[in-house]
């Protein structure tokens, strides 16, 4: 496996990037469930920082990043401070602002989660895992606090985006793609899957044991 070549600064700004918009979609999944604010600061905490956090604990890299770096709770309390004072009413927001923030997120941190597999040596296999945690790892633990089927576990296609922005990543820095092509690629291909999924509500054939009796 190639290695990765991206500047450390591009990381880290699609990092913060995919924290807060992590952080909002967990703000407003808050709101939707009236949450007081320190529930709202937790749900938003969990959904941005759980699936790194997770990563990093598998692959070694510890301290986790946002213990190491303050700036990402910044991002996070800021993130939903500005919910706060913006969207007063999550009732009335438009039914898809949710499924797409949460997208956008899945994309940002499919790709973020992969390289940082890459940069620590992985193989593409695991790079892909990775991003795969990354991406859908905070999401599970938000819709398990709200009481939900995680999302990832329904049949709307959502996983299999991440895993095909995975693939896209690693196999893009494989035939030696420009680092930054590579990432725009992957985060769009993961992007356009899921917000396909969303519009057309496509999803994966379900796997059901029910016997249809005559």
């Amino acid at each position: 496996m190639s290695e990765p070549m991206i500047n450390f600064e591009w990381i880290y700004f699609f990092d913060l990037c995919g924290t807060a918009v992590f952080a909002l979609s967990g703000a407003l999944a808050a709101g939707k469930h009236r949450m007081d604010p320190f529930g709202v600061i937790v749900l938003a905490s969990v959904t941005a920082v759980g699936g790194g956090s997770i990563r990093d604990a598998l692959t070694g890299a510890t301290p986790v990043f946002w213990i190491s770096d303050a700036n990402y709770i910044i991002v996070i309390l800021a993130t939903v401070f500005a919910c706060f004072i913006l969207v007063r009413k999550p009732h009335k927001l438009p039914k898809l602002t949710l499924p797409i923030a949460d997208a956008l997120g899945l994309a940002l941190f499919t790709v973020i989660g992969a390289e940082k597999a890459l940069m620590l040596g992985l193989s593409g296999m695991s790079a892909v895992i990775m991003g795969l945690i990354t991406g859908v790892g905070g999401g599970i633990i938000r819709d398990l606090l709200c009481r939900q089927v995680p999302m990832v576990l329904r049949t709307e296609i959502y996983a299999t985006a991440s895993i095909v922005g995975g693939i896209c990543y690693t196999l893009s820095i494989e035939v030696g793609m420009d680092s930054i092509n590579a990432l725009f690629f992957a985060m769009f291909s993961t992007l356009i899957i899921r917000l396909s999924a969303i519009r057309w509500h496509l999803s994966l054939p379900a796997f059901d044991l029910k016997s249809k009796r005559p």
